[in-house]
């Protein structure tokens, strides 16, 4: 019994630091100064991970593209079983779920070899929870 409520609070301490290690362009997801956010699901070919974009109305920087991926603390891509893994991740960091819709985009990453030429990308509309 002893040993479960060990392991039980490693994975709770390990989760909320997991949640408060993630960034977009170097900002805490946390700290967004932004009522409303949009996050972009898109997965990869032979790959059941997504890599998910998130759209605060950042500015670009003159001749530097904006980086809108969600990284950790170590500035690697944050990679999500599927986009309910991203909203239960985003809403532990204070944003609740609005509206979404799916659109078909051009897949900028088939090559010759693949038969897909489009692919879904789904679009989350969220808002920071009212306290």
């Amino acid at each position: 019994m002893k040993r479960k409520l060990i392991v039980l609070a490693a994975f709770m301490f390990a989760a909320i630091f997991y949640a408060d290690a993630q960034t977009v362009n170097g900002i805490p997801i946390q700290e967004i100064d932004a009522e409303y956010v949009q996050i972009v699901g898109r997965g990869a070919f032979l790959n059941n991970k997504i890599s998910v974009d998130i759209d605060f109305g950042q500015r670009n920087k003159a001749f530097k593209a904006k980086d809108t991926q969600i990284r950790d603390e170590k500035g690697k891509l944050a990679k999500f079983n599927s986009m309910v893994d991203a909203l239960n991740f985003m809403s532990a960091n204070g944003y609740e779920y609005v509206d979404s819709y799916v659109m078909l985009v051009p897949n900028q990453n088939a090559n010759q070899f693949q038969q897909q030429q489009v692919q879904n990308v789904q679009y989350y509309l969220l808002r920071k929870k009212q306290e």
